[in-house]
């Protein structure tokens, strides 16, 4: 582990100056995505390549290339990274995946030619896809060992309202991704599409907040239906929320928020606003948000992801803040290509091993207990 004196490096330390603070070395390890059914198989990424659809421009590309529903055998690999490394407090290490809990009803869509909407739970798609059918299961275990506790990330990842708009009017690239039950293509240059499908909560009218909020009650009764109990975090997909839906999400028992240090809140019509948040920052309602201070992403090539997160992880502890690390489901995803899966787990084992190693006091702690204490509950 090299630290370096960067512009890079100057900004970490300065950004974790504000806010909560704890002499205790809490690592925390916040995964986006599971759930989702992103990229269904091979065979449709290299349709849609040969349909013209661009798969591998931006950080995108990625997603597009490894990102799948996870089968019971990429949880099985990642329980057993986790399960062979136990922190101070003999804890084994524990993700907390952010979960979506449906995906788009593709067959009933198409059936009502694109006229109303249908979803179906997770573990539904599941049953159609390889190497999924006993992955619900997994998870089970997973919260049962405490080594996989999810929280919420939305219903689902996608912005219904806007992509039914583009499937109903005929947006070519939508309907040739939604041949191959798949939506989430880039729109990021798209002139007739204003914001990116993956951004659940993101809006142009204002009156699509009423949907918004109805996605969110939804979301999180389907959540404690699947998983016993009800999520208490919540890390709206892709970013942009309105602070209109703060109050559903604290009555429907939301109590800690994820943001980025500077949030870019959508007002509608293409106009936003910035709102800047700190680690233990509380909302006029009482909502507490959690920031991320380190990142993993090992499927992103070109950086040594375990270096640079043992750096990001010490600038933490030395500014006596938590390391909450963030680290999306692809980088554990074989169903693509095995070979995925097994850099992000080999890169993860180094990256925990050399953790204990550098702080033997680190405790691992799952994002809703980090809540808790910051909150002195």
């Amino acid at each position: 582990m090299v630290t370096r004196f960067s512009k890079r490096n100057i900004l970490k330390n300065l950004a974790n100056i504000p806010g909560w603070r704890t002499k205790r070395k809490l690592l925390i390890f916040e995964s986006d995505d599971w759930g989702g059914i992103r990229m269904p198989s091979r065979e449709v990424f290299n349709n849609l390549l040969k349909e013209g659809i661009d798969l591998l421009s931006d950080d995108g590309f990625r997603y597009n290339k490894y990102d799948s529903l996870e089968t019971a055998e990429d949880l099985a690999s990642l329980f057993e990274v986790l399960s062979t490394v136990k922190d101070s407090t003999n804890n084994m290490a524990v993700f907390t995946p952010v979960s979506v809990v449906a995906n788009p009803d593709f067959v009933k869509i198409s059936q009502s030619d694109f006229t109303k909407y249908y979803y179906e739970p997770f573990t539904k798609t599941m049953e159609r896809c390889k190497g999924c059918d006993n992955s619900f299961t997994l998870w089970k275990e997973g919260i049962e060992k405490r080594l996989f506790m999810p929280q919420f990330h939305g219903r689902e990842h996608l912005n219904v309202n806007e992509w039914m708009r583009a499937l109903k009017g005929g947006h070519k690239k939508a309907r040739k991704a939604f041949a191959g039950s798949m939506w989430g293509i880039s729109t990021a240059n798209d002139p007739d599409i204003k914001v990116e499908f993956q951004a659940a909560f993101d809006f142009i009218e204002p009156a699509d907040l009423k949907y918004h909020k109805e996605v969110i009650v939804s979301g999180l009764n389907l959540f404690e239906k699947l998983f016993g109990y009800r999520a208490t975090y919540f890390v709206p997909a892709n970013g942009p929320f309105s602070t209109k839906l703060d109050t559903v999400c604290l009555t429907e028992g939301i109590k800690y928020m994820y943001s980025s240090k500077i949030q870019t809140e959508p007002l509608g019509q293409g106009r936003t606003r910035k709102r800047l948040h700190w680690l233990g920052q509380k909302n006029k309602l009482g909502l507490t948000y959690l920031i991320r201070n380190c990142f993993f992403e090992p499927c992103q090539p070109g950086l040594d992801w375990v270096d640079r997160c043992l750096d990001e992880i010490s600038i933490a502890f030395k500014w006596h803040k938590p390391a909450v690390v963030s680290s999306h489901r692809v980088n554990y995803i074989g169903a693509l290509d095995w070979h995925n899966r097994e850099n992000g787990l080999s890169q993860l084992n180094l990256l925990l091993r050399k953790i204990m190693k550098a702080w033997p006091d680190t405790e691992f702690i799952t994002t809703a207990e980090l809540g808790k204490i910051i909150s002195n509950e």
